[in-house]
Parts: C-alpha cells; sequence; structure tokens
C-alpha cells in the first residue's frame, strides 16, 4: 500500500502533458504515492454540462490532496454553444471548476511563490545608473485569499428587483438609479473579517518560517475603502504579533509600476482574489513568465496544487511536445512541502535550479522563440527532454 493517496487531475490541453512530467519527477525522487484519476475540464462540461464532475469532488472529499494540471475556461456565450446538443438550452452555465473548487473546499489560501532561477534568461535585468545592467533576483511570495472578492461569483446582468431596490439605498449608487435594469450589469466584491484574518495570519507565519522580512499588503484602502481597508487594518493588527517582521502597505496600482523599480526588496505579499491574481503574474514575468509560477490551494481540510498557466490547446497535440514543464513540477514540490516531505521537494528544487544555471536544456520560452513545431529544429529542447534532465540531477 502507498503511503500518499493523491488525486490526480490533468485536466485539459497542456495540463495532461505536464501532469506527466510532474509525476515521472515525483516517482523518481522516491514519493511513493497513489495516483487516483479524476475527471475535470473541457471535455465534461460539453458532455456532461458539468467540467467538475461529481466523482471528482468526491476522490478530493476521500484524500485531501489534488495535482491539477491546467483546464480550457471560455465566456459565458461561447461556452454554452460548445454544449452537446442534448444539453442546449438547458439553462446551464459554465463556471471554473478550480474556482468552484475553491469554494466547494474553502481553498481561501493561495500561495504563489515568485522566485528567480540564476542563470534564466527570461529573468528580469534592469538597467544601472552607468549605462550597465544588473539582474535582481526576486524571492516573493504572493498570498491571495482565494474565495471571495470579485472571484466569488455574487453578481447579476439585469439584478432582481430586490437586489436593485437593495442597491439604489446606497448614496452612491443615485446617479445608475434611473438606468434600465436590464441595461445594468453588478458584480460585488465581499471580504469576510475571518477570512482576512486567516490569510493575513498565514503570510505572516510564512514570512517568520523562511525568514522573510516583510508582509505588505497590496489593495486599494484609499478607493476602496471598505473592503482593501479591513485588510488593512487586519494587517495592522496581526503585526503586534509579529513585531519582527514589518508591515508595509502598497497600492496595486503602485505596485505593478514598482515591480520593475526593486522587486527584489517585496518578501510577503498578501492581497484579495482579483488583486492578488494581478499581483502573482506580474511577479512572475519577472522570473521567466508562467513557465516557472507554481500555485497552492490550501484550505483547512484540502489543499490542492496546479501551475497557473492555461491549458494552450494549441500545443496540446504537438509531438514532440514543447511546452515549459517547470511550473507543473514546482507545483508538485509544493505539495511535498505541504505534506512535509520537505527534504524530496528540496531535492527537486535543487535539481530544477542546476538545470537552469547550467543552461543545456531550454524550453522554447527560455529561447525567446515563438511556439511552435519548428523550436526543437532552432534547438529547443522537448518537454520530456527538461524532464529527463531533471531527473538525472536528483542522482
Amino acid at each position: 500500500m502507498a503511503k500518499y493517496d493523491i488525486v490526480g487531475m490533468p485536466g485539459d490541453g497542456i495540463g495532461k502533458t505536464v501532469y506527466d512530467e510532474a509525476v515521472r519527477v515525483l516517482d523518481a525522487v522516491g514519493f511513493d504515492a497513489e495516483y487516483h484519476h479524476a475527471d475535470i475540464g473541457w471535455e465534461f462540461w460539453v458532455k456532461e454540462g458539468n467540467p467538475l464532475p461529481d466523482s471528482t469532488i468526491e476522490l478530493l472529499e476521500k484524500y485531501k490532496i489534488g495535482l491539477f494540471g491546467a483546464i480550457t475556461s471560455k465566456p459565458k456565450t461561447e461556452a454554452a454553444k460548445e454544449l452537446s446538443p442534448e444539453l442546449q438550452d438547458k439553462g446551464l452555465v459554465y463556471f471554473s471548476p478550480i474556482v468552484k473548487m475553491r469554494q466547494l473546499f474553502n481553498l481561501d489560501i493561495c500561495i504563489r511563490p515568485c522566485r528567480s532561477f540564476k542563470g534564466n534568461p527570461l529573468n528580469f535585468i534592469r538597467k544601472t545608473a552607468d549605462g550597465g545592467f544588473e539582474e535582481p533576483m526576486v524571492d516573493t511570495v504572493i498570498f491571495r485569499q482565494n474565495t471571495e472578492g470579485l472571484y466569488s461569483g455574487v453578481e447579476w446582468t439585469n439584478p432582481p428587483p430586490n437586489v436593485f431596490e437593495a442597491f439604489k439605498t446606497h448614496p452612491k449608487f443615485a446617479k445608475y438609479a434611473d438606468e434600465p435594469v436590464e441595461e445594468i450589469a453588478i458584480s460585488s466584491r465581499i471580504f469576510t473579517y475571518k477570512a482576512c484574518e486567516r490569510i493575513i495570519r498565514a503570510a505572516f507565519e510564512h514570512a517568520r518560517k523562511f525568514g522573510y522580512k516583510s508582509v505588505t499588503v497590496c489593495e486599494k484602502p484609499n478607493v476602496i475603502r471598505e473592503t482593501s481597508g479591513m485588510m488593512l487594518e487586519i494587517g495592522k493588527t496581526m503585526q503586534k504579533e509579529f513585531s519582527d517582521i514589518q508591515l508595509w502597505n502598497t497600492n496595486i496600482d503602485a505596485q505593478m509600476m514598482w515591480l520593475t523599480k526593486n522587486p527584489e526588496t517585496y518578501g510577503v505579499i498578501v492581497a484579495g482574489n482579483m488583486f492578488g491574481d494581478i499581483v502573482s503574474d506580474g511577479f512572475a514575468g519577472l522570473v521567466g513568465g508562467l513557465g516557472f509560477a507554481c500555485s497552492a490551494n490550501v484550505g483547512e481540510n484540502c489543499a490542492v496544487f496546479e501551475p497557473t498557466h492555461g491549458s494552450a490547446p494549441k500545443y496540446e497535440n504537438l509531438d514532440p511536445s514543447i511546452v515549459n514543464p517547470i511550473a507543473m513540477i514546482l507545483s508538485a514540490c509544493m505539495m511535498l512541502d505541504h505534506i512535509n516531505e520537505t527534504e524530496m521537494a528540496d531535492k527537486i528544487k535543487n535539481a530544477v535550479a542546476v538545470v537552469i544555471e547550467e543552461g543545456k536544456v531550454k524550453s522554447y520560452d527560455m529561447m525567446k522563440l515563438t511556439g511552435g513545431p519548428d523550436v526543437i529544429a532552432n534547438g529547443a529542447a522537448t518537454t520530456q527532454q527538461i524532464t529527463d534532465e531533471i531527473i538525472a540531477k536528483l542522482q
């Protein structure tokens, strides 16, 4: 009997490809697990009208740990058109399965490390005052609140009368009160004290555990006074328990400007759902892009680990595969850290670092090539070759 049970969700497109590569690395490092295949993604939306089947939910309820590849998501109208004929006009509405998973299992803490690897040609560089260049080493971890805010799904087009009347009670809604209700769309941004406190505490605990000197609340409290203001005030209160760690406060718009000014100064950043999504992708761009962007979705009783890239269906059927598997492999490392298999995680991360620094094999994105079947002829490594090299460095 295996030591661990992992719910494996390859998903769509290149998710299936990189998932297999991550499992190869886990096997090579000696991770003793049984992988329970779980259906998820576009295929199941099209043929069943449900991209997150009940069988997958049951597996996650049972085993608590999931390793996830990627899924395809499309806008509401386009998604409805792709349903099987027998499911058309049944009132089915597409909803992202990863967002639904986060909400069902209250995977409220999203952790996205953004770390530079020495030798990565995609690392951010900046010009120095003397006309030269320097490459700041970025090591920032974004804690993104995963279940609330603008991604909670509490929104309406042509809001029902009770909703419209409720909004009309707010004095700042007066300018919309005479608009035709059928021409109004409303999205709500809901923060709760409990969820904000939980993620801010997690951010401070992570900073203390791994030696970061600061936690930055990245919101917009000068404009979004109630929700962003709540998060900042909780941060100020929480910092009294973590007096060894500085509390910084940045506005999301200014933070994005400062990304290319002094990214190496930031340690742990905590933000709500939308702003956390934005700032984490911004930092990911400084350390190589989505091919290096791993993440964890952690709740009190369940956790799912995934790369933050999409399914890239245009690359799915290329033979050989050209996609970069490193984000998926690093996501598997986050899973190992979560279950306290830190020695295995460190071995894999060190192997990835050596491969990148040596530079003998590079994915097409690392070579700054446009993706396509010709990149192999131009010197890019295949997906499997990158994995092979990482495995070789584990020995």
